[in-house]
């Protein structure tokens, strides 16, 4: 199984999908593949989620992941579902032991050096900032990443396009999270496929 640095080091942008329809899972994860984003984070945000989590998984090239994962039972169902990583919005012991016990890659959220260290008591070293700009953008994550030299991340959450190259040249910035790739219930995968495109490119 790859791990979670391995992960965050294949694209310079992880696609944050919100997908409630079935139909669009393949093409859609197609679109992005080939657009150079193999790695993507289906949100379980709608009740289609884990069905199109294992939709997507049968595309050759996606790496396929669960995003908004709160509790060890989502976990459980994510992992049925075929996703090889798991992201969360923050960091609980409870998820954290369950995540670490499955042995699947994990990218828990933080907001704070609390969290940081919470993650650290874990053994975790590789997080996801959420959310990035609400929570004072780089300049927060600047002053976050000062004291936990071993500690890489992956700001998510009002990032865009224009913005995540000055996110992605900071040393302790293995990649970001995007949400702006694709609108739910869009279908123009060609469009989808030259925002990776243009998203690929560091």
């Amino acid at each position: 199984m790859i791990d979670i640095d391995h992960i965050m080091q294949l694209a310079p942008v992880i696609p944050v999908l919100v997908v409630d329809d079935v139909a669009h899972a393949r093409p859609l994860a197609e679109a992005l593949v080939a657009g150079g984003l193999p790695v993507l984070e289906v949100t379980l945000r709608t009740p289609a989620a884990l069905e199109i989590i294992a939709e997507m998984a049968k595309v050759p090239g996606a790496i396929v992941g669960a995003g908004t994962v709160l509790n060890p039972a989502d976990l459980a169902a994510a992992i049925a579902a075929g996703a090889r990583f798991i992201v969360s919005p923050g960091l609980t012991d409870r998820l954290a032991v369950a995540a670490i016990e499955s042995g699947i890659p994990f990218l828990p959220g933080i907001a704070n050096a609390a969290d940081i260290m919470r993650g650290m008591d874990h053994g975790l070293t590789r997080f996801k900032l959420f959310p990035a700009v609400a929570s004072g953008g780089l300049p927060a994550l600047k002053a976050l990443a000062a004291p936990f030299g071993a500690a890489r991340f992956c700001p998510t959450g009002g990032i865009t396009q224009a913005t995540a190259p000055e996110w992605l040249a900071q040393p302790f910035v293995k990649c970001v999270g995007g949400s702006w790739l694709y609108t739910k219930g869009e279908t123009d995968w060609a469009e989808v496929q030259s925002r990776a495109q243009a998203a690929a490119k560091r």
